[in-house]
């Protein structure tokens, strides 16, 4: 959410709500690399806004939770549709929480939230490649397929790494597999499993980095221990 500068500033213990206009009219405020101009606004949590060019102070308050999200919950803020959102969840945790990453409507389990802005920023970038385990149900399940979902592919001009597979029962044409990724591309197990012949019916996210999603109750949230917050 937007704020005045001054009041960002203030609140991050760099200077009163006074002395940050001055700062602000001398120059020495930028946003995103902007010089900024006083009455100019922000978004703590994802613009860059630095004093004389280094960062600002990060937030005294940063929270780290894990939701286990339902199906048929979105992951942005907000839905033009109207569809339920799963910051829904979490909306009583006392602070304005927004997801690290996305997990798609049709799946469910574990997503992380934060309010901090630049590590979230940080763990979402393409070159850490955090390993997520997930938990897999598929139709049309053949040895065949189980095979050819071990090979490598290509998914939106990118080459994807062969996942980590373990199967965990077989019933008929019907399956339930352990699936680890690294890349986390749209839909990324969905369209793998249909390239290798089966149809997933539901997709849970059971383990991210070395976060556990547990026993946590579908739908229910916890803070992160401290111990988990040194893991991500």
């Amino acid at each position: 959410m937007k704020q005045r500068l001054q009041k960002i500033l203030s609140d991050r213990g760099v200077a009163s709500r006074r002395r940050a206009e001055e700062l602000i009219r001398g120059g020495l405020v930028a946003v995103n690399g902007q010089i900024a101009s006083l009455g100019d606004s922000a978004d703590p949590d994802t613009d860059e806004i630095t004093l004389a060019g280094k960062p600002i102070p990060a937030a005294r308050d940063y929270i780290y939770l894990m939701l286990n999200k339902p199906r048929g919950y979105v992951t942005t803020l907000s839905d033009e549709k109207g569809r339920p959102t799963a910051a829904s969840l979490v909306a009583d945790c006392g602070q304005r929480v927004y997801p690290i990453g996305r997990l798609d409507m049709d799946s469910e389990g574990l997503l992380l939230f934060t309010n901090d802005g630049g590590f979230a920023n940080r763990a979402m970038h393409p070159s850490h490649e955090i390993q997520k385990t997930y938990q897999v149900w598929v139709s049309g399940f053949s040895q065949e397929g189980f095979q050819r979902l071990q090979e490598p592919v290509v998914l939106d001009g990118y080459r994807i790494k062969p996942p980590k597979l373990k199967l965990l029962s077989v019933r008929n044409d019907r399956a339930e597999l352990e699936i680890t990724i690294h890349e986390g591309r749209n839909r990324q197990i969905r369209r793998m499993c249909q390239m290798a012949g089966m149809q997933v019916t539901r997709l849970k996210r059971i383990r991210e980095g070395q976060l556990e999603l547990g026993s946590l109750p579908l739908g229910k949230w916890r803070y992160l221990t401290e111990e988990e917050q040194k893991k991500i």
